[in-house]
């Protein structure tokens, strides 16, 4: 075999080595799969803040992947779980959407991430992360405006 054909194997190889793991990855098919809950009750002003867009994601390096979507109910709870597949450990957040004292075009935009405690093997989540009783009147570290939500 020549130098030249042995040197193209190699290269061959060589992407099919680094590339076969995070295609596989990004399809799917290699990693375990790991779940998440989350749960709170929003206020507004000390009142049930009703209807608020609530969506869970997991963290990803360019585009951040949705796990589930729900709008708060009556009393402003709401609940949130979720699964994926991945080699390292899932990387969760919720984000909360909403106008409370807010009377601009778009939303604020509170993001929480979940500890990693609160991750659990299976497609099923073991225990559920409670944000707590959390009132949106004041000004949260973090916050930010979101028009595309």
């Amino acid at each position: 075999m020549s130098a030249q054909l042995q040197m193209k194997l190699f290269a061959v190889l060589l992407l099919l080595a680094v590339w076969l793991p995070y295609s596989s990855c990004l399809f799917g098919f290699i990693g375990r799969q790991q779940s998440v809950a989350v749960k709170g009750v929003l206020e507004c002003n000390g009142k049930p803040a009703a209807n608020v867009k609530v969506k869970l994601y997991e963290k990803e390096i360019f585009f951040d992947r949705k796990m589930d979507e729900k709008r708060t109910d009556s009393s402003g709870s709401f609940h949130l779980s979720g699964s994926k597949r991945e080699i390292t450990n899932i990387d969760p957040k919720v984000n909360i959407y909403h106008k409370c004292n807010y009377a601009g075009p778009c939303y604020k935009k509170i993001a929480i991430t979940i500890p990693d405690n609160y991750i659990t093997w299976g497609d099923r989540p073991r225990s559920t992360f409670d944000i707590g009783r959390l009132n949106l009147a004041g000004k949260m570290k973090g916050e930010s405006i979101d028009c595309i939500n």
